[in-house]
């Protein structure tokens, strides 16, 4: 059509007299004869492909490459020949074609390249959208944008299912490392595909879902393994904390090559879920008011073994990739509450330690002060009320004593 309707511009136009318009003639006739002949196919029960190649046609080809090319627009625009087909019929091709695509993101099986095939589908699809119309192209990014996520979320669901009922088989862990390490695929994908780092939560949330399931998973033994050497401090009445701290740690790192196979930045969040358990549980300990210390030599004593026990517990987590820095302060500072004497100078490391902690609350305090068996219950009480003022917080803040009960 394209190279006739030339030869009718370059070799009849100049053999006719103007009020002939030879060229609106076999314009119009090939533009009746196509228009009819799709109105025809459109009718039919069209395939996926057949679908896609007609609205490719109609809304990208025939306009573009035929309308409006280099030789034939400047006679072609002026007649208004107008679509191939008729608005409605486009719209009903438009919303089969997006149906079509949206089936595609919702295979049936998962393997080691999901998100690669998953990325790549939602790809195809908003090209094919913008090959037909840049409009259509934008309308199947916002549509495939909520069918990713619901995707996403079926597959942190079938995940969770998994690790319940999956613990039996023999290539577990390496099944649960395999798809935690694929969150990092997704993300990397979908941020190379829309050029952003910030993703919406609705894609992000089911991401950050699985890998935290999968990290308790992984954890979970390890932690199991812990708990009674952690119950050593307070049944010894901490009489040997720096053997049984290196115990724990010894512990951990005999454990760590099983997380080997995890991407390194999830290695590190790993050992980041780990150094805080460790001062976490530490603290537990702490807080157990079965060790009161009647004076301020003991305190002190009591204060030194935790400045060690904290200083091992950091090296150890630092050398293996953990980046909690904001855990740094957890146990020193405490440890200076516990060595020092004076009610004011508590109060101030109170407040201190407060703005570094702001879940750190009365309940926390007063199971640290009752190590302190030597406060009047005057100047607990006046120390506790440091805790009214608000002395602003360091950003960011995570979660610490709110995951620690006290009686």
């Amino acid at each position: 059509m394209k190279e006739d309707l030339e030869a009718v511009v370059e070799r009849l136009k100049p053999l006719f007299p103007a009020e002939v318009d030879v060229v609106a003639a076999y314009a119009e006739s090939y533009h009746r004869h196509f228009a009819a002949q799709l109105a025809a196919m459109a009718q039919f029960e069209l395939c996926e492909r057949d679908t896609y190649m007609l609205l490719v046609w109609v809304q990208n080809l025939y306009p573009n490459d035929i309308i409006n090319s280099p030789k034939l627009a400047g006679e072609l625009q002026r007649l208004r020949l107008g679509s191939l087909l008729p608005p409605r019929q486009i719209r009903l091709l438009e919303a089969t074609f997006l149906s079509n695509e949206m089936v595609s993101p919702a295979p049936g099986h998962c393997h080691s390249e999901l998100a690669i095939d998953i990325i790549q589908i939602v790809s195809q699809g908003q090209a094919k959208a913008e090959s037909i119309t840049l409009d259509l192209g934008t309308q199947i990014k916002q549509m495939l944008l909520l069918e990713l996520a619901t995707f996403l979320r079926s597959y942190q669901r079938a995940f969770d299912e998994f690790l319940e009922r999956g613990k039996q088989l023999r290539n577990y862990r390496a099944n649960v490392i395999a798809n935690i390490n694929n969150c990092l695929s997704f993300r990397t994908a979908m941020q190379q595909k829309w050029q952003t780092q910030d993703l919406p939560g609705h894609l992000l949330g089911p991401l950050s879902e699985l890998k935290s399931h999968g990290f308790d998973t992984l954890l979970q033994s390890l932690f199991g393994d812990l708990k009674p050497l952690f119950k050593r401090f307070t049944q010894t009445r901490w009489a040997a904390p720096a053997q049984t701290l290196e115990e724990i740690i010894s512990t951990v790192g005999e454990r760590l090559p099983e997380f080997s196979e995890l991407h390194d930045c999830f290695r590190e969040e790993l050992m980041e879920i780990v150094h805080l358990h460790l001062v976490k549980e530490y603290i537990v300990r702490l807080s157990k008011r079965s060790l009161v210390l009647k004076s301020a030599e003991q305190q002190q004593q009591l204060a030194g073994h935790i400045l060690a026990n904290a200083e091992l517990i950091q090296r150890f987590c630092t050398q293996n990739g953990s980046p909690a820095t904001w855990l740094h302060h957890a146990l020193p500072k405490l440890a200076e509450i516990i060595r020092l004497q004076d009610p004011s100078a508590i109060k101030i490391e109170v407040a201190t330690y407060a703005a570094w902690y702001p879940d750190f609350s009365k309940g926390h305090l007063s199971a640290i002060l009752a190590i302190k068996g030597n406060l009047s219950s005057s100047e607990v009480k006046s120390i506790r009320s440091i805790l009214d003022v608000s002395t602003g917080t360091h950003e960011p803040f995570k979660s610490l004593f709110s995951l620690i009960k006290v009686g």
